[in-house]
């Protein structure tokens, strides 16, 4: 049996009032109203900021038992010293989320920056960066990352990566381990664009005649039009 983990790219929109949460509903108890509709989130706070102990057991102790939690690591180790030295910070993160999200822990997404193009050193020195003992997902920004070896030696680490729906890259479902990750970000246009019924299907059906996908992490980043809540919704319908 599969499991499925559909929800949004982050919760906390001032322009989903309205449209998703009601209009008079405090900004502090959005979380909990939109635990009410999913069972997993994506953080992307963390990639701002480095994640606080304290908010994270805040969630963790305010979402129901089901529920699953993504990471997005820091840019501070991605983008600004991309992997250079970041041994201590990679520690800390790992204990921080580990400890404040405990068994509600899911993904752990590392996001590369757009001009960061593929070359063996730096594939290697993510692989050394990344603890194993994670549920750990790479997100290239550079199409000279989907190459068939990259994926294999990516597995081979048991780290997903990432594929995506995003008008600069290819849309493809890589499914190079058991476990699946998969981000929307809006096509034609970026964090705007809504999803048809066909195309979530089309996904969907990609994943399901996959015989060895144990799991799939799909995440809707198109939030400027409170799209991501409608197009996860219906996903979730789609599975069934």
């Amino acid at each position: 049996m599969m499991d499925w983990h559909i929800g949004c790219s982050g919760f906390h929109y001032k322009h989903w009032r309205g449209k998703f949460y009601p209009e008079k509903l405090a900004m502090t108890k959005w979380f909990n109203f939109y635990a009410q509709h999913f069972s997993t989130l994506e953080l992307n706070v963390t990639f701002y900021r480095f994640p606080q102990l304290s908010f994270l057991q805040k969630w963790y102790y305010t979402s129901p038992a089901n529920f699953r939690f993504a990471v997005k690591a820091p840019k501070a180790i991605t983008h600004y010293k991309k992997f250079n030295d970041t041994t201590q910070m990679l520690t800390s993160f790992y204990d921080t989320i580990n400890s404040g999200l405990q068994d509600k822990l899911g993904p752990v997404l590392f996001q590369l920056p757009p001009s960061y193009n593929y070359t063996d050193e730096k594939l290697g020195k993510i692989l050394n960066a990344l603890n194993p003992a994670f549920k750990n997902v790479l997100e290239p920004r550079h199409v000279s990352w989907w190459q068939p070896q990259i994926f294999d030696t990516l597995a081979a680490h048991n780290i997903s990566f990432c594929g995506m729906s995003h008008p600069l890259l290819p849309q493809e479902v890589i499914q190079n381990t058991p476990s699946v990750y998969y981000r929307f970000h809006g096509v034609p246009d970026v964090y705007r664009s809504a999803y048809s019924t066909q195309a979530l299907r089309q996904v969907v059906d990609t994943i399901k005649n996959n015989k060895t996908t144990a799991e799939a992490w799909f995440y809707f980043n198109n939030d400027i039009e409170a799209y991501a809540i409608d197009n996860a919704r219906e996903m979730l319908t789609i599975v069934g």
